[in-house]
């Protein structure tokens, strides 16, 4: 049972919070809920959607309107909504050390509850967060208040270092000594970060369209070294190194 507390609050341009009562437990950083749209069959399939931030039976949602679900739900009204969750994998993280979270987009969401864990457990929290303008950065006190240092990359110009979030973790990375990277954003930002990263492990939180969300459908799988994985079971977290991007 899902409870959605208040109307949308529109957090940036475009995107959308959905703050949500729930009774299914605790969250880990990288796991996401698939929201049922409306109760008709128009749009047909759930949602899949990373979970921004869960403390006790309250869970927020960021959302980007893109079409037509997503349209629907950023005008919902307050009541019952219809997900399932928590579903998939999350990060997995140690304790004490040096990280860097490298966002990209509806790609920041994800990381915005690891950066939070990570530091409860004393790890030193950089982050880059990038996105196209600078009206579209939603909760940026809030990004700013749970990290150690953060940097805004927009691709105009409008905000922080033009550019786009691998030219700054590069740049970052020869600055700074890093344990682990973690990264959620378009596949081939995922991809440059990897490469970039050299011997420094980076984990990743894949992006795929799920069709179901519990493995059944086979619409997410994508190749790894370690054979074909679901993305919505086996991930959405993976090892960087253990990607077959040229499939993908």
């Amino acid at each position: 049972m899902a409870t959605l507390l208040e109307k949308p609050i529109l957090v940036s341009n475009g995107h959308y919070m959905l703050r949500i009562r729930h009774d299914f437990g605790e969250c880990m950083p990288g796991q996401f809920v698939n929201v049922r749209v409306c109760n008709g069959t128009d749009p047909l399939l759930r949602r899949p959607f990373s979970v921004f931030n869960c403390d006790g039976d309250t869970l927020d949602l960021v959302i980007k309107v893109v079409g037509k679900g997503t349209d629907i739900l950023s005008r919902l009204e307050p009541g019952e909504i219809d997900l399932i969750g928590p579903m998939g994998r999350g990060f997995s993280m140690e304790k004490s050390k040096t990280v860097l979270l490298a966002g990209g987009g509806v790609g920041n969401a994800p990381l915005f509850p690891l950066a939070k864990a990570l530091r409860k457990i004393n790890n030193t929290v950089h982050y880059i967060y990038g996105i196209r303008s600078r009206e579209s950065i939603y909760l940026e006190k809030e990004y700013r208040e749970n990290t150690d240092s953060i940097i805004f990359t927009t691709d105009d110009g409008t905000y922080g270092t033009r550019g786009s979030v691998v030219d700054s973790a590069e740049r970052v990375l020869k600055e700074k000594n890093f344990d682990r990277i973690y990264t959620c954003g378009p596949l081939a930002m995922m991809r440059s970060i990897v490469e970039t990263a050299g011997k420094v492990p980076v984990q990743i939180s894949v992006e795929n369209y799920f069709g179901c969300g519990i493995g059944l459908c086979m619409g997410c799988t994508i190749e790894t070294s370690d054979g074909m994985k679901r993305a919505c079971v086996d991930g959405p977290v993976f090892e960087g190194s253990t990607i077959k991007w040229d499939s993908l």
